[in-house]
């Protein structure tokens, strides 16, 4: 009896620490991460796509100089209570589909599939012609990524840094729930007008070096449901009631057997 006990005992403990083991493989982000070699910080930069909203600003020591390269100032209505006031704000440039920019006296200029440094770069080359010491701010009004799926907060995040990265979006979303698959996050971004589909697994250190650690303007991010998730039974839903019922019954087969030896 109290060896047949006792391999009841060191069954459930083998099932237990298996099963936990199991699910931190399946769960916990950046696994290994202390033996990858110290790496630099990357240098990213979102390139530019069709439907892009960007604030360009030229400016210049001689600012009536400067001035013809700027979009007018439009007066915008603000209802703040029961009063209406006006707002000042620059007007901003919409890329099209092609990638083009109208650009006041310089005309049209291609914008899509570029940096900023490399537009900006771009910018003050032309502006020799015209203006001494030209300086050009540049900034992408609309960033955003979207986060759907097995998210806490599924939605559509704007950006403010321009430069953003899949555990930052992900943290924006609330995190993964239980149901998230970890090791096939999919990745939707457009690359010269066609849509790219890839998969990320966070469980891997090395995914900081993928080119989708870093998300581009317009990013969809996809996690999926885990099998816990997508099949119905019991158990696969309920996987931390079973251990917690395994430990209780390993907990009552001890008591049993010290009784036994006593």
């Amino acid at each position: 009896m109290k060896k047949y006990s006792y391999n009841i005992v060191l069954a459930l403990l083998t099932i237990i620490l298996y099963t936990s083991c199991s699910q931190q493989k399946h769960i916990a982000y950046y696994q290994n991460i202390e033996q990858m070699p110290a790496l630099s910080s990357t240098s990213f930069e979102s390139t530019i796509q069709p439907d892009d909203l960007l604030l360009i600003i030229v400016s210049a020591p001689d600012a009536e100089a400067a001035a013809p390269f700027n979009l007018e100032v439009a007066n915008v209505s603000a209802v703040n209570g029961q009063a209406s006031l006006a707002q000042r704000q620059q007007q901003l440039y919409l890329v099209d589909k092609d990638g083009m920019v109208e650009f006041p006296v310089l005309g049209s200029l291609l914008f899509g599939g570029k940096t900023k440094s490399e537009i900006v770069t771009l910018l003050k080359e032309k502006l020799k012609l015209y203006v001494k010491n030209a300086i050009v701010n540049m900034r992408i009004m609309n960033y955003k990524v979207s986060v759907q799926g097995e998210v806490v907060k599924p939605g559509s995040y704007p950006i403010n840094s321009e430069r953003i990265t899949l555990p930052e979006a992900l943290s924006l979303a609330g995190d993964l729930t239980i149901y998230g698959k970890r090791d096939g996050i999919i990745i939707v971004r457009e690359v010269n007008g066609k849509k790219t589909f890839n998969k990320v697994d966070i469980t891997k250190a090395d995914f900081i070096n993928s080119p989708y650690y870093y998300l581009s303007q317009n990013d969809l991010v996809y996690v999926e449901p885990n099998k816990a998730r997508s099949n119905s039974s019991t158990f696969n839903q309920n996987t931390s009631v079973w251990i917690a019922i395994a430990s209780l019954a390993s907990s009552i087969l001890f008591s049993i057997l010290i009784i036994n030896k006593n």
